[in-house]
C-alpha cells in the first residue's frame, strides 16, 4: 500500500475518538434537585423547557429538603401559567402524596402530608400533560404543628 494511506488512517482515528468524547461529554448532565431552606415563605421561579423532561411531554423542576418523622407539611403550588402538580417523593423514589388541583376550585395545588421517616424528600413542581414551556410558578412549603 503507498505511504498516503498510512498518514490517513491516524487523522482519521484520532477524529473518531474525538466525537466520541465530544457526544460522551454531552450526555453527562448531573441531577442536582434545588435545596429549599425556608419553610412558610412563597418561593418564585420558573418552569421551562430547561429542566428535567417528564414521560408526559413536560418538565419539572425538584427541590430537596430535609423533613423529620412527625412532620405534617402543607405544600402549595400556584400558577397562572399553567396546570400545576405538585408531588412529594421520599429518598427511596416512592411517591408520599401528590396532587393536581386544589379544594379551591383552580388549577392550583394543594398537598398535605404527614413524614413518618426522617430524611431528604424531594418536592417536584411539573405541569399537568404535555405542557411544553411552563412559566412563572410560587412554591409553598409550611410546617404544621400538631
Amino acid at each position: 500500500m503507498p505511504k498516503s494511506f498510512d498518514y490517513l488512517i491516524v487523522p482519521a482515528s484520532l477524529f473518531v475518538v474525538g466525537l466520541s468524547a465530544l457526544v460522551a461529554s454531552a450526555q453527562v448532565q448531573e441531577y442536582k434537585p434545588i435545596p429549599l431552606m425556608t419553610f412558610g415563605k412563597e418561593l418564585e421561579d420558573t418552569l421551562s423547557n430547561k429542566d428535567i423532561p417528564t414521560s408526559q411531554g413536560g418538565f419539572a423542576r425538584d427541590y430537596v429538603v430535609n423533613l423529620t418523622a412527625g412532620d405534617q407539611v402543607l405544600i402549595e403550588l400556584k400558577s397562572d401559567s399553567f396546570d400545576t402538580i405538585v408531588t412529594l417523593i421520599a429518598a427511596n423514589g416512592s411517591t408520599v402524596g401528590e396532587n393536581d388541583d386544589g379544594p379551591d376550585g383552580t388549577s392550583n395545588s394543594l398537598l398535605f402530608a404527614r413524614i413518618v421517616k426522617s430524611g431528604k424528600y424531594i418536592i417536584r413542581v411539573h405541569a399537568f400533560g404535555d405542557t411544553p414551556a411552563g412559566g412563572l410558578f410560587t412554591l409553598k412549603v409550611t410546617r404544621l404543628h400538631g
